[in-house]
């Protein structure tokens, strides 16, 4: 066990992994199209020209790092929505809180900054893959930080 502050940093990288592991898995079966991870390293390409600098898997490596630190601070936010809400199971409320992270940034601010499409232009396949990552996600981080935190309600 461990101080709540330890245990969502080990949660968000954790998380973080898992989410990538999913995206790379469900790519390489044909069971995901193209992911967000995707559609970040195009748009970090096209904004910063990387990969003519540090290639395609330098990309992918900035990426990632920048996922692994997005899953970290989307992991501290657990800990006030679990004290808020210390009835609601874990995964119900991980799947809320991934389902408002959905919302927030790949519905409403990814668009804006032209690192998606827009879930309307990408279709429902698309938008629920993009979904249930998120989902994935913070039920990952909810019992991650609910196993190893000593200090929650």
């Amino acid at each position: 066990m461990m101080k709540t502050r330890n245990a969502v940093i080990a949660a968000g990288l954790l998380a973080g992994v898992v989410t990538t592991a999913a995206m790379f898995a469900g790519r390489k079966t044909g069971v995901l199209d193209k992911t967000l991870d995707r559609d970040a390293v195009d748009w970090i390409d096209e904004t910063t020209g990387s990969r003519e600098v540090i290639g395609d898997t330098g990309t992918s490596l900035v990426e990632f790092t920048n996922h692994l630190g997005a899953s970290v601070s989307f992991a501290a936010l657990y800990p006030p929505l679990r004290r808020a809400f210390p009835t609601v199971s874990p995964v119900v409320l991980g799947t809320l809180y991934g389902t408002g992270l959905y919302v927030v940034n790949i519905a409403g601010i990814a668009p804006l900054l032209g690192i998606t499409e827009g879930e309307f232009a990408a279709g429902p396949k698309k938008a629920a893959e993009r979904w249930s990552l998120h989902v994935l996600q913070s039920v990952t981080t909810a019992l991650a930080i609910e196993r190893l935190a000593d200090d929650l309600p």
